[in-house]
């Protein structure tokens, strides 16, 4: 009676070790399967990158750019007449903003408005101290008049930047 026990059971070890082989051979023949398929993904990849770089040779070829320049752009070429010397240019391109006008950009940055703090619902602003926002506007955006000292060296800053505008620095 042993006997027939022992030899049920190494009966169904058999079973389950032959299931247990037929689940790993199915698993590597769904991975090989898998491994086919990203395999001729790649080469299709390949495939598609070698058209496309052997396109843009064509595309970047000297001859088509010329024959598409000649079409289209109606270029001439170059007399030599439209050379000049750099003593003929003008000394200083033409001044935009006049010496002592005020500064546009300095005005626009002037008159700026304090953006409003935005408030999510879950911080608030702190009740204790005042905010930029809430101090007045003259006090948040310092004043752009010179005190005497300071003219100075307002006046060595603006002849510096027109300076560098003309190209020139004389120290």
């Amino acid at each position: 009676m042993i006997l027939r026990v022992l030899n049920l059971m190494v009966i169904g070890a058999l079973i389950l070790a032959a299931a247990y082989v037929y689940r790993i051979k199915y698993d590597s023949t769904v991975q090989a399967e898998r491994l086919a398929k990203i395999r001729s993904e790649v080469r299709r990849e390949r495939d598609t990158i070698a058209a496309l770089r052997a396109e843009w040779g064509e595309l970047e070829s000297p001859s088509r750019i010329e024959a598409l320049a000649k079409r289209y752009l109606h270029l001439k070429p170059v007399a030599p007449t439209q050379f000049d010397k750099l003593n003929a240019l003008p000394e200083r391109p033409p001044q935009l903003v006049k010496p002592d006008s005020a500064d546009p950009i300095g005005d626009v940055i002037e008159n700026l408005e304090e953006p409003q703090p935005a408030v999510t619902g879950s911080i608030r602003p702190p009740a204790s101290t005042p905010s930029v926002a809430q101090q007045p506007v003259s006090a948040a955006v310092p004043s752009r008049t010179p005190t005497p000292a300071a003219a100075d060296s307002a006046s060595d800053t603006d002849a510096a930047k027109r300076a560098a505008k003309s190209g020139r620095l004389d120290r």
